[in-house]
């Protein structure tokens, strides 16, 4: 089954925390690696969103859409979400009061977080997916969450040393209000070191304009371990694979919608619409129009 785009038209692409803009964020962060983030205007109104690592995201004000190919979560004030690296979505704001804090944590902390706290976790997990899990806070983690404000407004000597505890507090409230232990699920993977099935991550991202170093993150392998373990299992390369199944579904839009050949050419990626049909008459024998 295919994952299909969320939308014809294309809106901007926000790489996060990389590309976290000054003007519109205050940040803290433990020494070079954004920590937190804390956003109180909506710039753009709806854009897409890739997360470079994984992030908690609590909803301070208003409300806020997410989706992807296979789910809408419609969150407001009070949710907290915990979003897996790699995780790909349309951000939708609905009001002008939305304001959240983003935290942000790299692979190593985590693990580290885990390795430190084996007694808390569950030795056989389910296998983990990219996905989004939404908690509701407790008034005591709301409590938490104030106390991070002081932060933005007064450096202390002792920052990133207070911001590391700061890290495995937060963690230890996710924990106590995830009454479905999914996030201990996911925690312990990681820790373990799974890896994410590549078809599963294919199917999923090989519509999405992220490069291959990006999807050897995102399935938890070295660049040559992804090349060489998708090659074992597709018996072709990744670039040739993601070339060949954006054909595919050019072909299915072609059957099955009435957009024209240059907004296909562009939805799957093609900035040369010669460059499409070239490609498109090389695999099917014919050009694009021959569908329409």
């Amino acid at each position: 089954m295919h994952n299909y785009p969320l939308s014809a038209i294309h809106y901007p692409l926000l790489r996060l925390p990389s590309q976290i803009a000054q003007d519109q964020f205050e940040s803290l962060k433990i020494q070079e690696m954004t920590f937190v983030a804390y956003r109180s205007s909506i710039y753009p109104a709806k854009n897409e969103v890739f997360f470079e690592e994984y992030a908690v995201i609590f909803i301070l004000e208003g409300e806020k859409k997410f989706a992807n190919p296979s789910q809408d979560t419609h969150v407001h004030k009070g949710n907290v979400l915990f979003v897996q690296k790699g995780y790909y979505l349309m951000n939708e704001s609905i009001d002008s009061n939305y304001k959240s804090l983003v935290f942000f944590f790299n692979e190593k902390l985590l693990k580290e977080f885990v390795g430190q706290n084996l007694d808390v976790f569950n030795p056989n997990p389910q296998t983990r997916d990219l996905g989004l899990l939404v908690l509701n806070a407790t008034p005591r983690f709301e409590k938490f969450a104030e106390s991070f404000f002081p932060y933005f407004q007064e450096k202390s000597t002792f920052q990133n040393q207070f911001l590391r505890l700061k890290f495995q507090e937060l963690l230890f409230h996710l924990l106590e209000i995830d009454q479905s232990n999914q996030l201990k699920n996911i925690l312990f993977s990681l820790y373990k070191g799974e890896k994410v099935e590549l078809t599963f991550l294919l199917n999923s991202y090989y519509l999405k304009p992220l490069t291959l170093n990006e999807l050897a993150r995102l399935s938890g392998r070295s660049l040559s371990a992804f090349k060489r373990d998708f090659e074992t299992q597709f018996n072709d390369t990744p670039a040739n694979w993601i070339r060949q199944k954006r054909l595919e579904h050019a072909a299915f839009l072609l059957k099955n919608s009435i957009k024209n050949v240059s907004e296909i050419s562009q939805e799957i990626g093609y900035e040369s619409v010669s460059h499409f049909i070239k490609a498109f008459k090389i695999k099917y024998g014919f050009t694009p129009s021959k569908m329409v």
